[in-house]
């Protein structure tokens, strides 16, 4: 391990500002002899609260520089957009905010590594959680030379209060404290809450679990409209208003920006789940995804105006398979190439209006048009029609059960043959 250690010249650390990656700089340049750490920031939307001031903290601590990205509209517009034609929801519920942000960020966390020569790559994600296997796995896809450095696996620390002890007999400055009681992590799409009472499942989440939305008892009385417009499975308007070009006005992640602050005003998106962890272990996590739940539903109501019911099947599959792919870290992969691929191709014919209403918590589409549309008021009608002859169904119903009948009629046979 010594030899290993004396080998990194130059590491690139994913670092967030917090307690975490402030410490693992100064640990780096210690048990590393003295290796140089440049200190990466992904900005994915979780806000220019958590981002203000990151290159100074990152300094502070030693880094030698800090690269701070922007992803926000790529990030929706290439994975976001994506995902959702799956219509991935990983265990039933949980529309996949932290797992989807890995990828992108993994992508260029990489690409400063090797921009700047670096010899590894280093992350300050737990050895209990999912993110160690999403970031690991997406190094290994994307530059299978680099060295990866886990600090959780490998230092002595075991608690916040080392942590906090750590940084101060080093004079290092952080804002962290031992009040601090949820770990929290946020970008455009949702953010997620977990520790705390959350610990014990039977607690209910407290007031002060929630930050992004509106409790739903205190939202507004009068429910609001909100009208999607798709065009092949893309977002392009909300409300009239253009999101379909980030270069010369608005884009994708402003789209989801504006829908994020619709729902929140009306309490939509939260969830309070214990899923099952790649690593074997289930935990708590309370979520608040308000504009991606608004997004989901339209989408989700527009595929039942347009795709037939085998089509719609596979889609699901597909949704349920990927939401997995996606939540074990699995992205750059042939199969997630695939499944993709498979739901862009259904999503080529999502072109439409849905009107989603907001009330109370709840996002419920409540109108959808297309001009792909396979639903004909002709044949649905409960009133008199020209088109469909209910004589029909006899014949279709007969050979539609007619396995069962054989079925039945062989049973009856074997057991007269019994009797005799």
């Amino acid at each position: 391990m010594a030899l290993a250690k004396k080998q990194i010249k130059k590491v690139v650390l994913a670092y967030s500002g917090g307690l975490d990656t402030s410490a693992i700089i100064p640990w780096l340049k210690e048990n590393y002899d003295g290796c140089e750490v440049i200190a990466f920031c992904a900005d994915v939307g979780q806000g220019d609260e958590e981002l203000e001031g990151v290159k100074e903290k990152a300094l502070a601590s030693g880094a030698s520089e800090c690269y701070v990205v922007d992803l926000k509209e790529e990030y929706v517009k290439e994975y976001i957009y994506p995902i959702l034609k799956t219509g991935s929801v990983y265990e039933g519920q949980y529309l996949l905010g932290t797992s989807m942000a890995r990828p992108i960020i993994a992508k260029a966390h990489v690409e400063i590594a090797l921009k700047v020569g670096a010899d590894a790559v280093c992350h300050g994600c737990t050895g209990k959680g999912n993110d160690q296997v999403r970031f690991e796995s997406c190094f290994a896809a994307l530059a299978p030379e680099l060295t990866v450095i886990a600090p959780w696996r490998e230092w002595d620390m075991v608690s916040r209060e080392d942590l906090l002890d750590y940084l101060a007999e080093r004079d290092i400055p952080c804002a962290a404290s031992l009040t601090k009681i949820y770990s929290r992590d946020a970008n455009a799409w949702h953010i997620s809450h977990e520790g705390g009472e959350l610990e014990d499942p039977w607690c209910e989440p407290s007031k002060e679990v929630w930050t992004m939305t509106v409790d739903p008892m205190d939202a507004p009385d009068v429910p609001e409209k909100v009208q999607l417009s798709f065009l092949e499975g893309e977002l392009v308007s909300v409300d009239g208003n253009d999101f379909s070009d980030a270069e010369n006005g608005a884009g994708a992640y402003d789209a989801l920006m504006y829908l994020n602050a619709k729902g929140a005003a009306h309490g939509v998106g939260r969830i309070d789940i214990v899923e099952n962890r790649l690593v074997g272990m289930k935990s708590r996590g309370c979520y608040e995804t308000p504009g991606g739940t608004i997004l989901m539903a339209a989408y989700k109501g527009l595929e039942t105006l347009i795709l037939d019911k085998e089509s719609l099947k596979y889609r699901e599959s597909v949704g349920l398979e990927f939401s997995h792919v996606i939540y074990d870290g699995r992205w750059f992969t042939p199969l997630a190439k695939a499944q993709l691929a498979s739901a862009a191709s259904f999503a080529e014919k999502l072109t439409g209006d849905v009107v989603v209403k907001l009330y109370k918590g709840m996002a419920q589409v409540i109108q959808r048009r297309s001009p792909n549309s396979l639903y004909s008021e002709e044949f649905a009608t409960f009133g008199a029609d020209d088109v469909y002859d209910q004589k029909h169904a006899e014949g279709f119903i007969r050979l539609f059960s007619l396995s069962s009948r054989i079925t039945a009629l062989s049973q009856k046979s074997s057991l007269k043959d019994q009797e005799k």
